[in-house]
Parts: C-alpha cells; structure tokens; sequence
C-alpha cells in the first residue's frame, strides 16, 4: 500500500516518519520543505505539490486549519482533481465541524472515502507514537487504515459516523481551554495575596486542583517559559467553532465563554503565538504581579 502525506508541521513531520518505521512506500507533502532532506533520505518521496500526492492509495493530511485544508482539497490545482475511486483520505488536521462534513460530502461525490482523525497530545507524543487518535466515518474504512494509524498512536478509537472525531476532539479541547483559563485567573491572585508562587504551584499539582492543563503550564508559568505549546492564535479555531455550534443548535456554554473572553486577552496582548500558559500574563499585568519561582 502506497501512503501519501500532506503537511509536515510540528505534529505532521514526526506523524510522518512513524510510519517509515515498517518500511511503509511515503510520498510527502508540505508548504515547507524543510523536513524534505531528512524524508528523502529515509526512503520517502517528496514531490512539489499536494496533487502529485494522489498517487497514494491512503493520503494523510494533517493542516493548520480548515481554510488550508478546504485549499488543499478543493482549490487551485486542487488535490480532489486527481482522486479515483477506491482511495481514503484521512484529516488528522484539527478543524470545525461544518467543514469536515463539506470536506466528506465532496470526497464521497468522487467515490473517495474519507475520515476525520484528529489527534490528541502534544508533539513529544506524536514523536514516540502514543498519540489519542479520533476517527468519524465509515467503519470498513477506519479497520483499513487503522494498522496505519497504529504507527502513530496507542489509543486509536472509533467514534461513529463523520464528522464524530472532531466533535470528539473539540470537546476534549474545550474542556483544556477551560483549565487553562481558570490557572490563568487564580494563579496570579495567590501572588497578590502574598502567597509563594512556587509552593501553590506544588499544591495545585499534588491535590484536587491538579490536571493535565496545570502539570504542563504550571511548571513553565513559573519559569516564565510561554513558548511550549500549541500557539493560541492557531488553538483559538475551537473556541470559533463551539461558539458556532452552541449558536445553532442552542447548548448553553457559560463557563466556555468566560474561559473564551481570558483568551481573547491574551490574543489582543500580543501573546497569539505563545502557548495557552501565556493566558496568565493579562491577569498578571491587571493585578500588578507575577506568578514565578524565585530563580525565574
């Protein structure tokens, strides 16, 4: 089976060459050809644009956003112009719902199947493999491509029909936001009541308070490293979409939404391509403090 991949950002390169592991035949993508050299010399293809890629039986693509997968796609000497029937595309992008199912519907109409599989965890499991994958579709697809998709994560399930995986995705996304949010605004309150950043630090992480969003951030806020992390200017694409959906379907989200106005603090400050623990730094700046280890 022939593999193609478009996109070789920070979570798409190493996505890629897990699946060289098993000797896999790669053509390989991306807007940046930086990565080109390293893929050529472990026996991938690369080639000059995303079309020349269809001449994959399985073509992966993992995209900013879904503007640039609807140009992938869709556009300009477009991918879907030389798709055949019989091939599946899989997006592990991270984009709106709306746009996965237009995505979908087009593919289908060419006889193409397609998956949505976002991923979850950072780039240092995309590195080892241990990805969360998410997949919305048709079933016989997914078990066709799932040996693949083993080659990238440990925990690869099957959501339901499309669309299902980025639903998926969002939720568990939504629910980070929130956290990090919340460390955003009470972090610096402890320093302006006169508690010692360091040693909140090392309560919120061994008690109730803890999760996943303070064991990353918490240890870099405090170091005043904001430059881990998927940038904000590029995660803000959530919060658009579950506003979007909360709109049309009526699902009240009160919490999201304040969580929403903390990142748009953030943005408006100039922090768009920081990591989410740069969401601190406007309560900081409003409470005329900073939430840092002593060394830092």
């Amino acid at each position: 089976m022939k593999v193609g991949f478009v996109g070789l950002g920070k979570m798409g390169k190493p996505m890629a060459l897990n699946l060289l592991k098993d000797g896999t035949e790669l053509i390989v993508h991306s807007a940046s050809t930086e990565a080109y050299e390293e893929f050529g010399n472990r026996g991938a293809m690369t080639v000059d644009s995303a079309a020349e890629v269809a001449a994959a039986d399985v073509i992966f693509l993992c995209l900013p956003d879904g503007r640039i997968v609807r140009e992938v796609l869709l556009g300009q000497g477009a991918l879907l112009d030389q798709l055949r029937p019989g091939q599946i595309v899989v997006d592990t992008s991270t984009i709106d719902y709306a746009t996965t199912i237009g995505m979908g519907k087009a593919l289908g109409e060419r006889g193409v199947a397609f998956l949505d599989a976002p991923v979850s965890g950072m780039e240092s499991r995309a590195i080892a493999g241990t990805l969360t994958v998410m997949c919305g579709g048709e079933r016989a697809d997914f078990e066709r491509v799932r040996p693949l998709l083993e080659r990238m994560g440990n925990n690869i399930l099957y959501l339901g029909g499309a669309g299902s995986g980025q639903l998926t995705k969002l939720i568990n996304q939504l629910l980070f936001d929130i956290n990090c949010a919340a460390l955003a605004e009470i972090l610096p309150m402890a320093v302006k009541m006169g508690l010692d950043a360091e040693k909140v630090g090392a309560v919120v992480n061994s008690g109730t308070g803890r999760s996943y969003a303070s064991e990353f951030f918490v240890p870099r806020i405090l170091a005043g490293d904001f430059d881990e992390g998927y940038p904000m200017q590029h995660a803000y694409k959530d919060l658009v979409s579950a506003a979007e959906i909360g709109a049309r379907e009526c699902i009240p989200m009160p919490v999201l939404a304040a969580a929403t106005v903390s990142y748009q603090m953030a943005l408006l400050q100039g922090c768009g391509g920081m990591g989410k623990g740069a969401m601190v730094r406007p309560f900081e700046h409003l409470n005329g403090v900073e939430f840092r280890s002593t060394a830092a």
